[in-house]
């Protein structure tokens, strides 16, 4: 029997519970702005291709604070401003306006409407305490009302009501900001009729994920940590409360009946985490089949999944299917995404142009259909067996990077793949209830771990985020010392405990993850632990009234992100805040030498390599900076010709002293740039490039990843930079070390 190829894209929709259990009301204001941009008009515009089939997961915690501001009972401090007379905000009031109300990506919903943008430029500009100082109350009434405004998706702009407000643009009153409130709560109490319409209709599956979006597996024990990473610091106390696990599951699943009619089929574990543990209570509250990430199946078939230069798997038969776990409650399917895939979606589609990006996603889709026929040895020119590609991602913040909020391109993918024949969008339920899934993987053999790198080191390793988890295990285990405190007398305790349980909070604890609201989500942490005290009529203790960390702006880190700046020298802080960064010179303090060059700022995406280094204020190229940047790579345990770096009087010391592979010269004054790659007998030889290079306020620099012919995704390589003059050598950046480098 031919087959199509099929596709199963699962959206992922989740919020933390941002309500505050001591102050009583919401904190941040996510659930609110992203349900009047990223949640109805998703599935509005599916509806639109009736012949496309998808996935979307909603996690309870998601749906009760969408149904609070429905309900008029969630009031965050961001709408209380917007709901307020401005003519007599205090200090405080007018300062948190100005600090929080352009919380956006000011490329996609600031520039694009005037007023909006004149004002965001102002407070870049002329900086806060001036606008503080100067601003009136129009100022403050439209800054208010463009935050609510921005957060409508542009699906709804043809609305009147949205439109003509569109168009007035500036000179907002109270009524207008009020009348913009009700419009989100019409937009709001959309959302769940219509997921439910859809499935009913057959066009969607709605899945669930545990209550609060808890790590299952390291519910059941926080020593799974060290499974991936076996010498793992972990915490001082362990966390092992198997019996919440199916307390999360139970909860989700009553909530789900009684919002869609039915019981879920699939279930989304938190973070896509999952161990043997936690099969049995999965299979017996009844679910049918699971997502997780290739890293998971790569670990548990002992396995690395190998790419070629196009970043498509070379083992499609491995990936590309739903296998089959065995436990005592019945048999569970489980299907991994493909991660690359995933990934271009959420982090690079949206530094595309649309159509573009559209075709080259079809395009990856076409590579594994022709891959898989090439495997089958029949001759076909159709598939002979059903196989499933499973693209799974958050649905709600790579929009924000889109232009128009991710709309032209899909609707350049739908209508597309609408009229395709050979690639066909399934649910991953109506696939195996067609197709059930016959490759076994032994249950017990199942790798303890996450989407991220197949380990659990974003949540548990890191001393703050240890000392979180060993908050919540005393909580935890004073809970347990009152038996009688049941969820039936005594719901709050409860209900505070699974909050504290999200994974959410451990997200942004320690290394690796930063945002302006990180001293918000260490109290929203702390207030949710401190209500299970309260509800059992203990003393709080202190460590849980004081903050985990100090939540300082860092020094040196690791990227964070994708990233996707603008090559144009200005260094627009939102382009490179999710960049690895490296202080040098006079930047890291008195006992480092001074340095023209004060910081490095470096990240990648799917299409570039991006550099930015930041002169010392006053500092001009060609002047107070040598003229030349050279910019080497270093490919450790590759087989490559390689050469020393193509400049005089280099010192003979690590890492200058390396041979490199790939080098790309840049003259800082003319904004030219040359490249070239090494051959044999240690020789140079000129390639083409289509770097980028931008030269203002820093210097920025773009390499695409096509110009360093063989590097393939997931290697690990290393990069210097080299200042120059007339190609001779001046100095090298960073001291001492090379520039980290993963291709994605």
């Amino acid at each position: 029997m031919p087959h199509p190829l099929y596709v199963a894209i699962i959206w992922h929709q989740h919020q933390p519970l941002y309500k505050s259990r001591v102050a009583g009301h919401y904190q941040l204001p996510w659930v609110r702005l992203h349900g009047t941009k990223d949640y109805l008009d998703l599935v509005l515009m599916l509806e639109r291709y009736p012949k496309l089939h998808q996935t979307v997961n909603l996690v309870p915690s998601l749906i009760l604070q969408i149904e609070d501001y429905v309900a008029g009972k969630a009031r965050d401090p961001y709408l209380s401003l917007a709901l307020s007379d401005v003519t007599t905000f205090t200090d405080t009031q007018r300062r948190f306006t100005v600090e929080h109300c352009f919380d956006a990506n000011h490329r996609t919903m600031v520039d694009p409407h005037p007023r909006y943008a004149e004002l965001y430029n102002q407070r870049q500009e002329q900086g806060l305490g001036w606008c503080v100082e100067n601003w009136g109350p129009a100022d403050y009434g439209d800054v208010l009302a463009w935050h609510n405004l921005a957060w409508i998706d542009p699906l709804f702009w043809d609305d009147p009501q949205v439109a003509r407000w569109l168009e007035q643009d500036r000179n907002f009153s109270l009524s207008d900001r009020q009348q913009i409130y009700v419009k989100q709560k019409e937009i709001l109490s959309r959302i769940i009729p219509q997921h439910r319409k859809m499935q009913e209709q057959g066009q969607l599956e709605v899945t669930t994920t545990p209550y609060t979006h808890p790590i299952l597996p390291l519910l059941a024990d926080t020593d799974a940590g060290r499974v991936a990473v076996p010498g793992m610091q972990l915490p001082n106390h362990r966390f092992q409360f198997a019996e919440d696990i199916p307390r999360h599951l139970q909860k989700s699943w009553d909530l789900y009946i009684d919002r869609f009619g039915c019981a879920p089929r699939g279930l989304w574990p938190s973070e896509q985490s999952v161990s043997p543990a936690m099969l049995d209570p999965v299979a017996k509250q009844g679910f049918q089949w699971l997502c997780s990430d290739e890293a998971v199946l790569g670990w548990t078939m002992k396995h690395y999944f190998h790419r070629d230069g196009s970043g498509n798997v070379q083992e499609p038969e491995l990936m590309y299917r739903p296998y089959r776990l065995e436990t005592p409650h019945g048999d569970l399917g489980i299907v991994f995404r493909d991660h690359r895939l995933s990934d271009l979606i959420g982090f690079t589609y949206g530094a595309m142009e649309p159509k573009a990006a559209a075709a080259d996603l079809i395009g990856h889709l076409e590579a594994i259909g022709r891959s898989l026929k090439y495997n089958q040895h029949t001759g076909h020119t159709s598939l002979d067996h059903p196989w499933l590609v499973t693209i799974a991602l958050d649905g709600e913040n790579c929009w924000e990077y889109y232009p128009h909020d991710g709309k032209p391109f899909l609707e350049a993918l739908y209508s597309r793949l609408s009229e395709q024949t050979g690639i066909k969008l399934v649910t991953v339920g109506e696939f195996l209830e067609q197709f059930p899934a016959t490759e076994r993987l032994p249950a017990e053999n199942l790798h303890s771990g996450s989407w991220v790198d197949g380990s659990f080191t974003t949540w548990i390793g890191d001393p703050a985020k240890n000392k979180a988890w060993d908050l919540l295990t005393e909580a935890r285990q004073v809970l347990a010392r009152h038996p009688e405190a049941t969820e039936e007398n005594n719901p709050e305790a409860w209900e505070a405990l699974y909050a504290a349980e999200g994974s959410d909070w451990f997200w942004w604890f320690g290394e690796g993850h930063s945002s302006n609201q990180d001293a918000m989500f260490d109290q929203l942490f702390r207030e949710h632990l401190a209500a299970i005290y309260y509800a059992l009529n203990e003393p709080v203790p202190t460590a849980v009234q004081q903050p985990i960390e100090i939540h300082a702006v860092g020094g040196d880190h690791l990227p964070m992100s994708f990233i996707h700046p603008v090559i144009d020298g200005i260094g627009d802080e939102q382009d490179w805040d999710k960049a690895g960064r490296i202080e040098l010179g006079g930047a890291r303090g008195t006992m480092h030498r001074s340095s023209v060059v004060q910081r490095l700022w470096y990240g990648v995406d799917h299409l570039n390599f991006y550099l930015r280094l930041d002169f010392k204020s006053g500092s001009k190229p060609g002047v107070d900076v040598p003229p030349e940047l050279h910019l080497l790579w270093f490919y450790p345990d590759r087989s490559l010709s390689t050469s020393p770096a193509p400049l005089a009087n280099v010192p003979d010391e690590a890492p200058v002293n390396y041979r490199f592979h790939h080098h790309l010269g840049v003259n800082l004054v003319t904004q030219s740039a040359w490249f070239q790659a090494a051959t044999e007998h240690h020789r140079w030889q000129a390639h083409p490039s289509r770097a980028q290079v931008g030269i203002d306020r820093c210097l920025e620099i773009a390499v695409p990843w096509a110009d360093l012919q063989m590097v393939e995704p997931d290697w690990q390589i290393r990069m210097l930079a080299v200042l120059a003059e007339d190609s001779c050598y001046n100095s090298y950046l960073p001291e001492h070390r090379l520039i980290p480098v993963n291709v994605p």
